[in-house]
């Protein structure tokens, strides 16, 4: 292995540092289902409201990491790191002080914009600091995305706790010392090299997107309780067809246009940003079913809801910390496909477990779903970040997790759309999304099979 440069900050403070920002990130995602059904009492909003609550932050993470990305390339990622995480903090305030649905959302979606600019410039910071060895790279990246994958994890468990012993704010006061932490840790990291030739933002580009993705999530929330038949919801679909081309037109003619498509000529990249897409969808949509049946078909408290994903915490921890080992014997191809049947049978289990009496059956299918996730996504990260150049760390960065951020939000709004109505309702969307998912891992799993992927160190 090749040693650390001299005065080059140490691998576990790298780690560290930079996971710090994937874990409020991430903790944000899903601490607040299980506090769902509180918030929609005191705060007197319904479903709809409630997908809200999840997607505001969803579809503004997911649409401003596109020019997150380039922030990080033109200012250094350190200071992109620093500026995202103050935003976050400040945003996170907020969200604890919300009087009424509207303000809640509205802070959930500054959340987000946080969030996507801290989260790519972690990840081109760690690339930056480990480049000299590939092995401790593959290394931090396992433990980077396993800070993360626990972060979502332990968010219903934690959130279930806070709720039921101090109220929903706190699932949000929570955020302030740990950003307070990181911000103290990414100091001590030298700053990424910045890019000489600086072209003009993509506003235009920017805004398009994120218009693009809001309008196709609220056609997805709406459709279900208005029809496919309403005036609103036909709008919403036009709109976002048009967004869609206009988003198209625009960048053809940007001189950095905000979706770097050249990027996507690359095999690999884009196989591996379609695999992430899909593992994402799948695993925040199942999860915000999942926190409503628990609650609304199983009547369990809001406590008892947050420790039956604890397996989950499990799962993610031993896989992704194994994620780096298994990456530099086998490479990052067999781990993908792997990671993806592994994902595929939880839902397998999940899906058939909804029907038991019991929550044991249940929880092989929150060990499953995590442990191939954990498997996969450090070994799909490795392979879009070694696809691009290292100069484009931080786009290449901004660009998968825009893709796995929108995806997540796709799946909270279409799974969140069978989960209507009462129990059994909620039961019945929970198994279609368990198969929904399946035949979604499969294809990921096709796709894995034609990377040609990182070789092994070993």
């Amino acid at each position: 292995m090749t040693s650390e440069p001299a005065g080059a900050p140490t691998f576990s403070l790298v780690v560290l540092a930079t996971s710090m920002a994937f874990v409020v990130g991430q903790l944000d995602v899903t601490i607040v289902n299980v506090a769902l059904p509180v918030i929609a009492r005191e705060l007197r909003t319904g479903v709809e409201g409630l997908q809200w609550v999840v997607d505001a932050y969803a579809v503004a993470f997911a649409a401003f990491m596109l020019s997150a990305g380039a922030l990080g390339d033109r200012f250094g990622a350190r200071h992109a790191y620093q500026w995202g995480m103050a935003v976050f903090a400040l945003a996170s305030i907020g969200c604890a002080l919300s009087p009424a649905a509207g303000w809640l959302d509205a802070a959930r979606a500054l959340q987000g914009l946080g969030a996507a600019v801290m989260l790519p410039n972690s990840l081109a910071l760690l690339n930056h600091a480990l480049a000299h060895d590939a092995k401790s790279r593959a290394r931090g990246i396992g433990w980077w995305t396993a800070a993360g994958a626990i972060a979502i994890a332990l968010g219903p468990p934690l959130g279930g706790l806070l709720v039921a012993t101090v109220g929903w704010p706190a699932i949000f006061w929570v955020n302030v010392p740990l950003c307070a932490a990181g911000l103290w840790l990414v100091r001590r990291l030298d700053e990424t090299p910045v890019a000489r030739d600086r072209p003009p933002l993509d506003v235009a580009g920017q805004l398009l997107a994120t218009l693009l993705l809001a309008a196709l999530i609220a056609t997805l929330i709406e459709s279900r309780v208005r029809g496919l038949h309403d005036a609103p919801v036909i709008v919403g679909g036009v709109a976002t067809i048009a967004l869609a081309a206009g988003l198209v037109a625009v960048e053809r003619r940007a001189a950095a246009p905000v979706i770097a498509t050249d990027l996507f000529k690359r095999r690999d990249f884009r196989n591996a940003v379609l695999f992430g897409t899909v593992v994402n969808g799948t695993y925040y949509g199942a999860i915000f079913v999942i926190a409503l049946f628990l609650q609304g078909a199983r009547h369990d408290t809001p406590l008892q809801a947050g420790l039956a994903f604890l397996p989950l915490t499990a799962g993610f921890f031993l896989s992704n910390v194994a994620s780096g080992r298994v990456i530099n014997r086998l490479g990052t191809r067999k781990p993908m496909i792997a990671g993806a049947l592994i994902d595929l049978a939880g839902f397998g289990v999940l899906g058939w477990a909804s029907t038991a009496d019991g929550l044991a059956p249940m929880l092989l299918g929150f060990l499953l779903i995590p442990t191939g996730m954990g498997l996969a996504v450090p070994a799909m990260t490795t392979t879009v970040l070694s696809a691009v150049d290292k100069g484009r760390s931080s786009l290449a960065a901004a660009l998968l997790n825009t893709a796995r951020q929108a995806a997540g939000a796709i799946g909270v709004a279409g799974f969140g759309a069978l989960a209507h109505g009462d129990a059994g309702h909620v039961a019945t969307g929970l198994r279609i999304t368990c198969i929904a998912s399946m035949a979604l891992l499969g294809c990921a799993a096709l796709a894995a099979a034609r990377l040609e992927g990182v070789p092994a160190h070993a």
